[in-house]
């Protein structure tokens, strides 16, 4: 709510936004925001700004992208990026109260492909993640709605998925 308060000025404004914030229960008090909202897209771009910032002019990364909670950092220079994730964890701890998830920390080559926002990232194309494959063909068998199949038809647009949309359509 305070980072909220210095971009917003108008106090109804803010109370409005508490009530949203304050609507979800996470089980834990003041953790967590109620995620089914479209304002916690917003509200995440408005609080991972600092991180963004942090990113960008105290660690000096030139290729950094965030989607979220989700980001990247790119970097030829491997003992760089190694020397970057304690300083990431401080600052997510001590500013944000956040923490990294320790099995989703990696250094890996472009050519292995970068793992992000449920696709496998490659120089010249893009794949759907194992997990993610059959994270929806369990949801279409559980429920095949129009609805249902022809978001995840939109997903696949996004990468190289003509064979699985293929299968989904048949």
């Amino acid at each position: 709510m305070d980072i909220l308060k210095s971009y917003i000025p108008d106090d109804n404004a803010i109370w409005l936004l508490g009530e949203v914030i304050h609507s979800f229960d996470s089980g834990q008090p003041n953790f967590g925001l109620p995620l089914g909202n479209l304002t916690s897209q917003l509200f995440a771009n408005i609080y991972m700004n600092e991180f963004d910032q942090f990113v960008k002019h105290e660690l000096k990364a030139r290729y950094y992208i965030r989607y979220a909670d989700d980001f990247v950092v790119l970097s030829a220079d491997k003992r760089w990026l190694q020397t970057i994730a304690e300083p990431i964890k401080n600052f997510l701890k001590s500013n944000l109260f956040l923490k990294l998830h320790p099995d989703k920390i990696f250094i890996k080559t472009i050519a292995s492909g970068i793992d992000f926002l449920g696709w496998v990232n490659f120089p010249d194309h893009r794949v759907l993640r194992t997990t993610t494959k059959r994270r929806m063909l369990k949801r279409i068998g559980e429920n095949d709605a129009p609805e249902t199949i022809n978001s995840y038809l939109g997903i696949l647009k996004h990468g190289n998925a003509r064979k699985l949309r293929k299968m989904i359509l048949e």
